[in-house]
């Protein structure tokens, strides 16, 4: 009477101890396949399915022992299971080194990165105070061409010199001296364009000012006009486009008085 219940009692051991393994290994295939699809977290993996595959991996090897030890346990009906176990650990043992070893390389890959993402910071500071020092080498060459071309621009102007003026009567004749407005058909202003280095050799608009008696300048939208001169309004008589050929020329300009 003794066998028959120490035999049921074996066997339910033995159910129990199996349920307890299939349902281990249940759990161990999925926290193992869990870990495959979170690769991207490999040091969170590491800090918890790892040590629960450890854990298993432990209570597995005393149900094993303990089943081994059972008198009633039927090794050559079960060693095919035991031997796929085993062999599963064995693979669990190697992926956790794998994985291990992937989280190192992983990390040192990110001080790689860290390394990296100093030196471009390191590079980029280098790179914004060269373009300020860039900038400001720039102004400061700008203001200094700008002072360069006033200088030229006014070294290369152009100012008459050896000015005469006489009237001219209808018949051409030249009045000199102090002159009447009566006697005079028009005025016939000579004077020089002096050489200059600076200045090309192009047209010339060259203007002229002739002013009345009260100090008005004559002017008529026929011949005159108002020029823009440094940022000023100044009325004009009369111009003329002159070829300047920057050898002393004389130039001739003709002032008809209206009628």
């Amino acid at each position: 009477m003794e066998m028959e219940n120490h035999s049921p009692s074996n066997s339910n051991t033995l159910k129990i101890g199996l349920v307890v393994l299939l349902g281990a290994l249940g759990l161990l295939g999925y926290l193992y396949y869990g870990s495959q699809n979170e690769n991207a977290d490999l040091q969170k993996l590491l800090g918890g399915s790892v040590e629960e595959l450890e854990k298993i991996k432990a209570q597995l090897e005393q149900d094993k022992k303990r089943l081994k030890a059972d008198s009633n346990f039927s090794t050559k009906k079960y060693e095919g299971k035991i031997a796929e176990y085993e062999a599963f650990l064995l693979q669990k043992d190697e992926d956790i080194l794998k994985l291990k070893e992937e989280n190192g390389l992983l990390n040192s890959q990110n001080l790689t990165l860290q390394t990296e993402k100093e030196q471009v910071i390191t590079q980029n500071k280098s790179l914004s105070y060269a373009k300020d020092s860039l900038n400001s080498k720039v102004s400061e060459v700008s203001s200094q061409n700008e002072d360069l071309r006033r200088k030229v621009n006014v070294g290369s102007a152009l100012k008459a010199v050896s000015v005469q003026v006489v009237g001219l009567t209808s018949k051409g004749k030249e009045k000199e001296g102090e002159l009447k407005n009566k006697r005079i058909d028009q005025l016939k202003v000579s004077y020089i364009l002096p050489s200059n280095p600076l200045t090309e050799r192009n047209n010339k608009e060259v203007y002229m000012r002739v002013l009345d008696p009260n100090g008005a300048v004559l002017n008529d939208m026929a011949r005159g006009g108002v020029l823009n001169f440094a940022n000023q309004e100044i009325g004009y008589s009369t111009k003329q486009s002159v070829p300047y050929t920057n050898d002393d020329q004389r130039v001739d300009m003709f002032y008809k008085k209206e009628a």
